[in-house]
């Protein structure tokens, strides 16, 4: 079930984009400025909103620690904005000053993509903020842009309906004609799939476009075929043109909305309807699921974000699950902490935690010297991890995080 929660309603035109981080929920518009909000109770944070672009603002995104933001405009520039205190920390501008369409962070915030109408794309050194790779699409403008979840390669999609994928050094591995009347968006699960008949391990990707089709595609990299997209079927839900999709951070439910004025919600293995979301009043331009937090936001040509709730009826953090099968803590990935993080209402430390590396095995060997001195945790967290560190030493438990 998805119960409507929070529509925000700040922007003084068109909802081009938002975007989530563990903590905070971003937002852009036609009207050049980018508004940024607590996931606390979605009150708007006191640096918002951020004003430096001098036309529309066409997409945001948070880096993957939540502590830089990127924005994107009709003015050729991207900026970047420091989301604990909004200052812009550096203005770059696309080569050819063509306006930029899009911008990704990589998973290891090692770079930051952006595209432009003109078909340029460009590959920024996030550390040094200096052009790192440029390179163009053959034909139209630059519209998407999906990492995947090893950062080993990253995907667009063009107004002339072309997906290309491109590796780390801007080297093109594959060119494929998608849509008839163009892409407008693209998303790469965070999930790699099994083909289960040869054992290849894929990773999912949804596009949609102008022919009012969504369409999932499987993409193999072996070392004797090289690069692979694979097309795997198409969902007809829509009436008209898809202008955004994204998978839900589990990879099992893809969001959709469309021009029809309608979020669709599918269920990823089957391809059936699980929701459809109905209260915008004009096209719906933008959806993101929430990382670690049942939500989903979507955006509208009617000037508002709509902020949804899942029950998603799944073993929260905390939950002391008899069953060896499940991940022990121990064996916990960097974003397993950051969702019992999250669900322990410890959302101010992930970015800390993140750029500290602290996996599972991290964890549970951080000391209370480490915590107070190195890291400047308070009472509360350490308090916390001591009740982790006591389940976890109960014979046959482990803790699973949401």
């Amino acid at each position: 079930m998805a119960t409507l929660i929070h529509t925000i309603a700040d922007h003084s035109d068109d909802i081009n984009y938002c975007a989530f981080s563990s903590s905070c929920l971003a937002t852009c518009s036609l009207d050049k400025t980018i508004r940024v909000y607590s996931l606390n109770n979605f009150t708007e944070l006191p640096y918002s909103p951020l004003k430096g672009h001098t036309y529309a603002v066409h997409c945001c995104c948070f880096s993957p620690s939540g502590h830089i933001l990127a924005s994107c405009s009709t003015d050729g520039t991207t900026m970047i904005w420091d989301t604990r205190d909004g200052r812009m920390l550096a203005l770059l501008e696309q080569p050819s000053s063509s306006p930029v369409r899009v911008c990704r962070f990589s998973p290891n915030s090692t770079y930051l993509v952006s595209g432009a109408a003109d078909g340029s794309v460009v590959l920024w050194n996030v550390q040094s903020l200096k052009l790192y790779r440029s390179g163009n699409v053959k034909d139209g403008s630059l519209v998407a842009c999906a990492f995947s979840p090893n950062g080993n390669f990253f995907v667009t999609g063009s107004s002339c309906g072309d997906l290309t994928i491109w590796d780390d050094k801007m080297r093109c591995l594959c060119n494929e004609k998608a849509h008839d009347l163009g892409v407008t968006c693209c998303d790469i699960s965070s999930q790699p799939v099994s083909d289960g008949e040869h054992g290849f391990i894929y990773f999912q990707m949804a596009s949609c476009g102008q022919d009012n089709q969504i369409k999932l595609w499987l993409i193999l990299f072996t070392d004797f075929l090289g690069v692979e997209l694979k097309y795997k079927c198409t969902l007809n839900g829509h009436s008209a043109p898809v202008l955004a999709c994204a998978f839900s951070p589990d990879g099992q439910m893809l969001v959709s909305g469309s021009v029809d004025k309608r979020v669709i919600v599918y269920e990823t293995s089957t391809g059936n309807t699980l929701h459809t979301l109905s209260q915008h009043t004009r096209y719906v331009t933008t959806c993101a699921f929430a990382p670690h937090s049942p939500l989903l936001a979507t955006g509208s040509m009617d000037k508002t974000v709509n902020i949804w709730q899942f029950d998603l009826k799944q073993p929260c953090a905390g939950n002391i699950i008899e069953n060896a099968s499940k991940v022990a803590v121990e064996d916990w990935s960097e974003d397993d902490v950051s969702a019992w993080l999250c669900a322990q209402d410890l959302a101010d430390f992930v970015g800390l935690f993140k750029m500290n590396n602290i996996d599972g095995k991290e964890l549970l060997n951080l000391s209370k010297e480490s915590l107070t001195n190195e890291l400047k945790i308070d009472f509360l967290m350490l308090l916390t991890l001591h009740a982790l560190k006591y389940l976890t030493q109960r014979k046959g438990c482990c803790v699973v995080p949401c």
